[in-house]
């Protein structure tokens, strides 16, 4: 009996799942899509319509006898909130049932963000947000975090992220300090993973099973979905794409990283300590700003000389492109994604850089044309990690 009963609740979770996803669609879209008979349809449908989480939204257009009822999820039976927690900024959005983004705020992650103040400044945020549009507590369903690791996923603790300008972020129990200081549940996973989650939602039509996510910036996050479920490892350590051995006798980027890894190649540290190297070597027209001393060049001015069209620093952004594509080859030769998501400050750096990294992908993948996967800045972009952490948790909700 009871296996029974947990299979009904499985079908009854499935059902309202597909029903968000087509957004509008009658019984006889979904009787197709499930091994049940059609009694059982109608009763799962009566439940979820008496317990509100879903409406009726009209009707479809008839084939003869009667219009269809469509049936759509309530976008206002709860909501959740998503936090990204990332090093140069951290981003909350509050979301309905539909994933409709109702606000979206950021803020900087300076040298004063201890985790401490982190705390204070996301709980007074949600209750700002909790006012602005009316809602209790008690109508919130869950927030989910996604955040740069590692991490320890079951504990909901961020155990020791490099580059944060604040100290303390150092074995947080981000879920647990969540939970306590503004009253909801909490859940925590990578950003890239969130990440994936939320761009795999936001291109639902299409849909992709088989997905890679790659976030160039500070580090290298990468992500892997197969038949619509995250790829989880036994450890979540942060960055390891980035220790991908591109070159055996190259240099690394730190003392505990691999010789030769990408990330050596493909960082923001990278690209730095190459245009210094550079600069000190003599190299005329890295930097219009010859006053600059070469162990002064950062990455923000970088970027200004490539606004500029600098040929050298473009070449500069170029050869790490060209890296980062063998590295993307290496992932699809593996994996054999439908769909790859680039996002990250290198991969918006320039569109060159991204049309690049895509044709050295591509040149080096096996099989091509005949397997010719897509390649994509996503649709969230930035609220991407947000969006997907909201969605974690609406995944998790018991229906």
């Amino acid at each position: 009996m009871m296996d029974i009963a947990l299979n009904r609740l499985t079908t009854k979770k499935a059902l309202y799942e597909r029903i968000a996803k087509q957004g509008t669609v009658s019984k006889g879209d979904l009787m197709p899509l499930f091994d049940i008979k059609t009694s059982t349809m109608n009763r799962l449908i009566d439940e979820l319509l008496s317990e509100k989480l879903i409406i009726e939204s009209g009707f479809g257009p008839s084939n003869g006898g009667r219009k269809p009822i469509l049936f759509r999820i309530n976008p206002s039976w709860g909501y959740f909130f998503g936090l990204e927690i990332s090093r140069f900024y951290s981003t909350l959005g509050l979301y309905d049932m539909a994933m409709n983004p109702m606000s979206i705020t950021r803020w900087r992650m300076d040298e004063d963000m201890t985790p401490e103040k982190f705390i204070k400044q996301a709980a007074t945020t949600i209750r700002s947000l909790l006012l602005d549009h009316k809602l209790t507590i008690e109508r919130i369903k869950g927030i989910g975090i996604g955040a740069v690791g590692p991490l320890d996923r079951d504990a909901g603790i961020i155990l020791n992220p490099l580059y944060f300008p604040a100290k303390g972020w150092m074995n947080v129990p981000i879920c647990k300090l969540i939970e306590e200081q503004i009253g909801i549940m909490a859940k925590l996973d990578n950003g890239a993973n969130t990440a994936l989650l939320g761009e795999n939602w936001a291109m639902r039509e299409s849909q992709l099973q088989h997905m890679l996510y790659v976030h160039a910036g500070v580090s290298l996050r990468s992500s892997m979905m197969s038949y619509g479920h995250i790829v989880h490892g036994s450890v979540d350590r942060e960055g390891s794409i980035g220790q991908m051995i591109i070159q055996t006798d190259g240099p690394r980027l730190h003392d505990k990283g691999n010789y030769g890894a990408l990330e050596a190649y493909v960082s923001v540290q990278a690209i730095e300590r190459k245009a210094q190297s550079e600069a000190k070597l003599g190299r005329v027209g890295l930097i219009s700003r010859s006053a600059v001393r070469p162990e002064d060049i950062r990455y923000d001015l970088l970027l200004s000389e490539l606004a500029l069209e600098n040929p050298v620093t473009l070449e500069l952004f170029l050869k790490s492109a060209r890296h980062l594509g063998i590295g993307l080859a290496n992932l699809i030769n593996i994996f054999h994604p439908e769909c790859i998501v680039l996002g990250g400050t290198l991969i918006n750096s320039h569109e060159s850089f991204y049309r690049t990294a895509i044709e050295v992908a591509i040149d080096n993948t096996y099989h091509y044309p005949e397997y010719t996967p897509h390649f994509s800045k996503g649709i969230l972009r930035e609220d991407a990690v947000a969006t997907g952490a909201a969605l974690m948790m609406w995944r998790d909700m018991s229906v």
